[in-house]
């Protein structure tokens, strides 16, 4: 257990962004996931675009590497150009 102020405040600050960072990392896995479901090359183009967004802003934010963002990228890329 922490012993000093600060350090309380720290616990306090790293369960907060957890909690955030968990939940954003969540939502763009539920679009990866329904994104890979679709059968329809023009509403998966739209989710793409979606996706790729919200895997930028992950990415400079730290919550995922930004190599991996680019990773998930491009296999989504290809998963899409495929269904043309």
């Amino acid at each position: 257990m922490p012993q000093n102020e600060s350090a309380k405040k720290r616990m306090r600050q790293n369960k907060k962004r957890h909690h955030r960072n968990k939940s954003q990392k969540s939502r763009v896995r539920t679009k990866i996931k329904k994104l890979r479901a679709m059968e329809d090359p023009h509403e998966a183009r739209e989710l793409l675009n979606d996706v790729k967004g919200d895997l930028d802003r992950l990415a400079a934010k730290g919550i995922i590497h930004k190599n991996k963002a680019a990773n998930r990228k491009s296999k989504l890329e290809k998963h899409v150009g495929g269904l043309a």
